[in-house]
């Protein structure tokens, strides 16, 4: 499994971004039931996953973003800055 470039990750469409994240997440879920049992050949390879899911929801956090209102990044900015002052 090669790892999606950012440029790559831009072309895909939100639906194909959730099935990827979706397919990573129960193949994620097998091979660590597979290494807990039997051991996998290469233990990194959970990490990468983990990894590779992570830059899918991010980019689909960045796209959510993108399209949100400025009220809506108002309200968000608001929040934050409310949680950083805790």
């Amino acid at each position: 499994m090669a790892s999606k470039t950012t440029t790559e990750l831009k072309g895909m469409s939100v639906e194909q971004l959730q099935n990827q994240a979706a397919e990573l997440e129960s193949g994620i879920s097998k091979m660590k039931f597979d290494h807990a049992v039997r051991g996998l050949q290469n233990p990194m390879e959970i990490r990468r996953t983990r990894k590779e899911i992570a830059r899918l929801y991010t980019e689909l956090r960045d796209r959510e973003l993108s399209q949100a209102s400025d009220v809506e990044l108002a309200k968000r900015s608001k929040l934050r800055l409310r949680r950083r002052s805790k």
